[in-house]
């Protein structure tokens, strides 16, 4: 690791409460012009046509769920922060969109109803834990169904580092790539491809394991 570990154990404890404390200006400032469409594009090619996906880590939902629910997919999108999910209902109300549930969960104690076609966590799964992730993988796999997929952003390699929101630090973590590996081929899916800073994607690691087995 090269930032000081008293930095990355604060900001470990601390993203929780900034996202809740900067919800409403990361809703401001995050960027909607859709630079991820080519990823979000490959996801969908993976699943079903109007499938149900679980978005993790949703926050506001715009742009990525709601790209989703343009295409007529059903969404669960969860967030940790309750005035994320205020404004994800604000801009996605139930009368205007049905298919939609949005919840105050967090990734590592979900509570939720069925399987899914696809889950996908964009710029929010990485601000678990290492030991978390390796928790939570498992369990994300198997909450989608047969012939599903999941997509996240990920890091380059296994360490810790930290980010800023609205001028306050923030926790990032990473596993290594073929560790995403082993524990996706694990968890079931056929196919698993990662691009390490994707140039074309703002420079973001993605991971995309798809073919869920029975």
């Amino acid at each position: 690791m090269s930032e000081n570990s008293e930095q990355i154990a604060l900001a470990k404890r601390s993203t929780k409460d900034i996202y809740k404390r900067q919800a409403r200006h990361w809703d401001d400032v995050r960027p909607t012009s859709l630079y991820e469409k080519p990823w979000l594009d490959r996801f969908l090619s993976a699943l079903p046509p109007k499938g149900r996906l679980l978005d993790l880590g949703c926050g506001s939902g715009i742009p990525v769920a709601g790209y989703f629910l343009g295409k007529g997919y059903a969404l669960v999108g969860v967030d940790y922060s309750e005035t994320m999910i205020e404004l994800a209902r604000q801009h996605y109300p139930d009368a205007d969109w049905p298919d939609v549930e949005w919840k105050v969960q967090d990734i590592t104690q979900l509570s939720l109803t069925g399987q899914f076609d696809g889950i996908y966590s964009w710029d929010g799964f990485f601000h678990l834990s290492i030991d978390q992730q390796r928790d939570v993988l498992p369990e994300l796999s198997n909450l989608v169904k047969a012939q599903g997929a999941i997509m996240l952003t990920v890091g380059t390699g296994e360490g810790e580092v930290t980010g800023t929101v609205g001028g306050e630090t923030v926790y990032h973590a990473s596993l290594a790539p073929d560790e995403y590996k082993e524990l996706l081929s694990q968890g079931g899916f056929e196919t698993i491809s990662y691009v390490a800073e994707d140039q074309n994607c703002l420079g973001r690691s993605v991971l995309l394991a798809s073919g869920k087995r029975k």
